[in-house]
């Protein structure tokens, strides 16, 4: 069975830091970018993140730049995005996809979602004092 699960979300304090997990079983991850995007009660879905399937280049929505950083590790066949200096407005569900490069460049990140081959359930992000 092909899955995509997303670990490490949570509640959080405003100015604080989360590490969210996406570990997939039943395939490789390896050939597949991954994307992170976010949806808050009400509110429209973002693309948040996304790194290509080699690692060697990523996008951000501009709402979270320089604050979170996605990376990849094949070998456990798990996408990491760390976030820092959490803002109320972080407040989501976050959801792991995967899609192929072409979705992960410039010319379509972040509304890739016509791209997503594989979602996960989500996992949810609370900032709040």
């Amino acid at each position: 069975q092909l899955q995509l699960v997303e670990s490490g979300g949570g509640l959080v304090q405003p100015g604080g830091s989360l590490r969210l997990s996406c570990a997939a079983s039943g395939f490789t991850l390896d050939y597949y970018a991954i994307g992170w995007l976010r949806q808050a009660p009400g509110k429209e879905r973002e693309g948040v993140s996304c790194i290509n399937s080699s690692g060697g280049s990523a996008n951000y929505a501009d709402s979270v730049k320089g604050r979170f950083t996605i990376s990849r590790d094949n070998a456990k066949n798990t996408v990491y995005l760390q976030m820092n200096s959490l803002k109320p407005e972080d407040t989501a569900v976050y959801y792991c996809t995967t899609m192929r490069d072409y979705y992960c460049s410039g010319y379509v990140f972040p509304t890739y979602y016509d791209g997503i081959d594989y979602w996960g359930k989500g996992t949810l992000v609370t900032v709040s004092s």
